[in-house]
C-alpha cells in the first residue's frame, strides 16, 4: 500500500515539477563579474530565481535583468540588464555604431560592470526570442535575499525611448 502511494506521488509530482520549471521559473547560479555590483558584488556566487512567466507574457522592461541564450554561443546562457527595447535609440560603448536604433523584435542588453562584460556592445542587438527568463529575486546567500528591481543607471538611459515599451 505504501509503495502504491509513493508511486502515485512520484507519477503526479514529476509532471507538476516539470510544468513548474518550464512555465513559472527556476533557481540558477550566477557566476562572473559582468553584473557587479547588482549580482556577485564580492565575487561570491549569487543564486537567483528566474521567472519564465515574465518572458512568456512579454512583460520585460528597461532595467530588468534577464537570462538569455548567448548570441555568440548557443550552448551558453548569460545574464544581462535590458538597456533598450525595439525602436529605442541607444548610445553604444564600443559597438561598430556609436548610436543605434534597436530593430523590431530585438533589445539592447549590457552587463552592469562596464568593460568587463560580453554584451550588446560586443554582439549588437539581441533577438527577444533568445530571452529565457527574468531575474526577480536573489535567493542565496541568505544575507543577500532581496527582490531585483528594474533599475537603469542614468548614464545608460536610451537617447530616445520608443512609444511602444513592450513586445505585445
Amino acid at each position: 500500500m505504501a509503495f502504491r502511494r509513493f508511486l502515485k506521488s512520484v507519477l503526479l509530482g514529476i509532471p507538476v515539477g516539470i510544468t513548474f520549471l518550464d512555465c513559472v521559473g527556476y533557481v540558477a547560479r550566477v557566476d562572473g563579474i559582468s553584473m557587479q555590483p547588482a549580482l556577485n558584488p564580492n565575487s561570491d556566487t549569487d543564486y537567483v530565481f528566474l521567472s519564465r512567466w515574465d518572458v512568456r507574457s512579454r512583460n520585460i522592461k528597461r532595467g530588468d535583468i534577464v537570462s538569455l541564450i548567448s548570441p555568440k554561443d548557443p550552448t551558453q546562457k548569460i545574464i544581462k540588464r535590458v538597456v533598450g527595447l525595439q525602436g529605442d535609440v541607444v548610445s553604444t560603448l564600443g559597438y561598430k555604431q556609436d548610436i543605434l536604433r534597436i530593430p523590431e523584435g530585438h533589445c539592447w542588453v549590457e552587463g552592469d560592470h562596464t568593460g568587463h562584460s560580453l554584451d550588446s556592445n560586443t554582439f549588437g542587438p539581441v533577438a527577444v526570442g533568445l530571452m529565457t527568463a527574468r531575474a526577480s529575486l536573489i535567493v542565496w546567500p541568505p544575507e543577500r535575499w532581496r527582490v531585483l528591481t528594474s533599475e537603469l543607471p542614468k548614464r545608460r538611459q536610451p537617447l530616445h525611448i520608443a512609444k511602444q515599451t513592450n513586445y505585445h
